[in-house]
């Protein structure tokens, strides 16, 4: 580790001391509370994608079934960003009149309920409804889970910022796999209806830890705009531990008025957009290319777990590195290879190409990352991931459908391709911005 980041800055002019511990509560270990918090953080980073990817192998076959076109399929494709762009433009708002803790419990809440309604759905409407609630609440965990990491383990960011969005890409890659083989054996709405009770258990610790709070009458909102400085335990009664996790009072700067905040939405956005352009996509590009579909799926699975393998790594890089703008470059080298190749011979070497194309979206744990690498508070960085995440996905939301468009109004994929290296370069023009060793604090005045 280098011998300072910016994310681990800390201001003591507003630390202040904790307030003693009530008795009743002496038995509260700190290694249990932050213990329960892993937890939850992990659980919500798995639900984060599982409405996207255990819909899109299965588009052909729900739209069958309820009866909408390639024309819906895109809808469906670009409600993801559309609702995470939505979500990080309300998420700080709500972040700002209630806890982060409730604010994840809220997230996981949303997401449980718009999954369990899904398999019951007789229409692409109120498919697209429940779709768009379940959509909804993972938004929100995007936007609530990189302050709370900054919170409570702002002196483990590379290893609990790696292992978080491991679990996103695990939540992203595990669906897709598995969504078609359920359904051949017992149907899509079964194979809808199982992730409804994964999401449910991702709700059971931040229960616990809202209780845990509210025994020891802990408040932990750090986005009042009306006191001068907050001082977050960062367990129930805990003292020991408030220097390192304590919550810099707000800063009247905005992300949108910083270079950092503008390229790192531009860097997200773009990621984002070619990810679910793909997501929705990929496996319809390969049938048409002659591919059985199973295996179509299957090379969806490994577009997305290829990218697993560069998150356990790019976080921990990103933060050893002053600017980590090499790293975005090579990830646009391995997308472009990859579209390349699924141009100009999709079905001679498409495990190749899913390979190469699952490794481009290698800027998205970056992005995550520099969010509290660019910020010194969790407010901050908080502010910044919904700035971040909410222009970045209202950006990609277009994605999707346009590159459906493309493919009806000309009958194959070059031209959609040709889209996805224009989003590639914006992309690596944002990144340059982003990468700079600079915290936005220091910029958006």
């Amino acid at each position: 580790m280098p011998p300072y980041l910016p994310s681990q800055a800390i201001d003591s002019e507003h630390a202040t001391a904790a307030p003693a511990r009530p008795a009743a509560r002496m038995a509260w270990r700190p290694w249990r509370g932050r213990a329960l918090v892993l937890l939850g953080v992990v659980l919500a980073a798995f639900t984060l994608r599982l409405a996207v990817t255990s819909f899109t192998p299965l588009i052909a076959d729900i739209g069958t079934d309820i009866g909408f076109g390639s024309v819906m399929a895109g809808v469906f494709g670009m409600s993801a960003p559309a609702m995470f762009a939505i979500a990080g433009i309300t998420a700080p708002r709500i972040m700002g009149r209630i806890e982060l803790e409730r604010v994840a419990l809220l997230s996981v809440v949303l997401t449980t309920a718009g999954l369990a309604l899904r398999p019951f759905m007789g229409s692409s409407t109120t498919m697209l409804a429940a779709t768009v609630l379940a959509l909804y609440g993972m938004g929100i965990g995007n936007i609530v889970l990189p302050p709370l990491v900054k919170r409570y383990f702002s002196d483990r960011l590379a290893l609990i910022s790696t292992l978080y969005i491991t679990f996103v890409q695990l939540g992203t890659v595990v669906p897709a796999v598995v969504a078609i083989p359920v359904a051949d054996q017992h149907g899509w709405r079964a194979s809808l209806a199982i992730w409804a009770f994964v999401a449910a258990a991702a709700v059971l610790p931040w229960i616990g830890l809202r209780n845990a709070f509210k025994s020891n009458a802990y408040k932990s909102n750090a986005f009042t705009s009306h006191a001068s400085t907050t001082a977050a335990p960062a367990l129930p009664g805990d003292p020991a531990t408030t220097a390192r996790t304590m919550m810099v009072a707000p800063s009247t700067g905005r992300p949108w008025r910083s270079p950092v905040g503008w390229g790192l939405a531009v860097m997200f956005g773009m990621t984002s957009l070619i990810t679910y352009s793909f997501l929705t996509w990929l496996p319809t590009m390969l049938t048409d290319a002659g591919i059985d579909r199973v295996d179509a799926g299957a090379y969806l699975g490994v577009f997305i777990f290829s990218g697993l393998f560069a998150i356990m790594l790019v976080p921990a890089i990103t933060t050893r590195m002053t600017n980590p703008f090499p790293l975005a470059l090579a990830s646009m080298t391995s997308l472009a290879i990859g579209m390349a190749g699924l141009a100009i011979a999709p079905a001679a070497y498409p495990l190749a190409w899913a390979i190469l194309l699952g490794l481009g979206p290698s800027t998205f744990p970056m992005a995550l990352t520099l969010i509290n690498l660019r910020t010194r508070s969790a407010h901050a960085a908080g502010s910044l991931s919904g700035f971040t995440q909410g222009l970045g996905y209202l950006l990609a939301c277009g994605g999707p459908l346009l590159v459906g468009l493309l493919h009806d109004a000309t009958g194959g994929w070059n031209l959609a391709l040709g889209l996805l290296a224009v989003a590639m370069v914006t992309l690596i023009t944002g990144a340059h911005h982003a990468c700079k060793p600079r915290v936005i604090e220091d910029t958006w005045h």
